[in-house]
């Protein structure tokens, strides 16, 4: 797969903070990142790794102490890094309303960058979750000049949102997710986060999952596409890949997001019905995993919970500022709205 070229890394496998990504699949996000995902982790310029080992000063306040504290900051919980910023232009959108959102992304100079490597096929991935997880939505700006991206944002239910937006300034040594809070005024009632199941069912398809997470230790994880119970043979290639997967970590939607094993047209890489990725972890608890495929013409997004470790407590809905996450029947995606589907 082309992560350290094209995209730094856009798909599944988690990393400590997620880790990074080991074997073939590669962690694409902040939590564990590849070149792909620019994670914060030390050695993450290119492998979404969040090492958070100690440092080797014997001093406080060291720069190798200061480095070491950055280095251990999951992916998608800073609004900058690097030097790098994210300046949205709103914080506030109306719930059932379509918003042009628009921001930008600040270099070292304070002023908005308008040159980025392209990732995937893009030069901007955006995500965008509703505090409790739920709401997922993975949209794709677009440059409105001077360094301004918009993209049309539109979210059904009021409450806390979370956007992430996997980034490269041209010059910039490693790719970067950053991530800011967006409010939906308006009556917001948390749901309790899904229980864990082996299968999602997405506009009449069915996904398995096979595979567990594992904390401190890489996963094999495994998304089987079939429909009306036939396997899916013939997937078509997304941003370059078979399948696309987003993690976010209950409690603070620490993000991480990663491509599959191989590529399409590597000679190796089946279009299905199987898609393949390598997580890693570095503790337990839950976290919401959203797979895009395309078929047909179309992009659906599975979505799953997974336990790693031992299964935690039962916990009372989280207030906004907290993080649960979607019941059943409580999407509120727009993917919709981008063509997406959800199951």
């Amino acid at each position: 797969m082309n992560t350290a070229t094209k995209l730094g890394a856009f798909a599944l496998g988690l990393a400590a903070v997620f880790g990074g990504a080991v074997g073939v699949g590669e962690i694409v996000g902040p939590v564990g990142a590849t070149a792909e995902t620019g994670g914060q982790g030390s050695g993450q310029g290119g492998e979404h790794a969040h090492g958070g080992g100690k440092s080797t000063s014997a001093k406080t306040g060291t720069a190798a102490e200061t480095e070491t504290a950055a280095a251990s900051v999951p992916g998608g919980l800073q609004i900058s890094q690097d030097g790098y910023t994210l300046a949205p232009q709103t914080t506030t959108i109306t719930p059932g309303e379509q918003t042009d959102f628009r921001f930008t992304v600040n270099g070292p100079d304070g002023k908005p960058v308008s040159r980025f490597e392209t990732l995937h096929g893009k030069k901007i991935h955006f995500i965008l979750a509703r505090r409790d997880l739920s709401g997922f939505q993975h949209l794709h700006p677009t440059e409105a000049g001077g360094g301004v991206w918009s993209v049309p944002v539109k979210v059904p239910k009021a409450g806390a949102y979370r956007f992430f937006t996997d980034v490269q300034p041209t010059g910039a040594k490693k790719q970067l997710t950053l991530g800011a809070d967006l409010t939906a005024p308006g009556n917001y009632t948390p749901t309790a986060l899904p229980k864990v199941e082996q299968t999602a069912k997405v506009d009449g398809y069915e996904v398995k999952l096979n595979g567990a997470l594992v904390p401190g230790k890489t996963s094999k994880l495994t998304l089987s596409v079939s429909k009306a119970g036939r396997p899916v043979t013939d997937l078509q290639p997304y941003l370059e890949a078979y399948g696309h997967l987003v993690a976010l970590r209950a409690g603070d939607l620490a993000y991480l997001h990663v491509h599959p094993d191989g590529e399409p047209g590597d000679g190796k890489t089946k279009p299905g019905p199987e898609i393949t990725f390598y997580a890693e972890v570095p503790s337990s608890g839950a976290y919401r995993l959203y797979l895009d495929f395309q078929h047909e013409g179309k992009v659906r997004t599975a979505e799953f919970t997974a336990v790693a470790g031992a299964a935690p407590a039962a916990q009372a809905p989280a207030t906004p500022a907290q993080t649960p996450s979607q019941a059943p029947g409580d999407q509120g995606g727009g993917h919709d709205d981008d063509g997406h589907t959800h199951g």
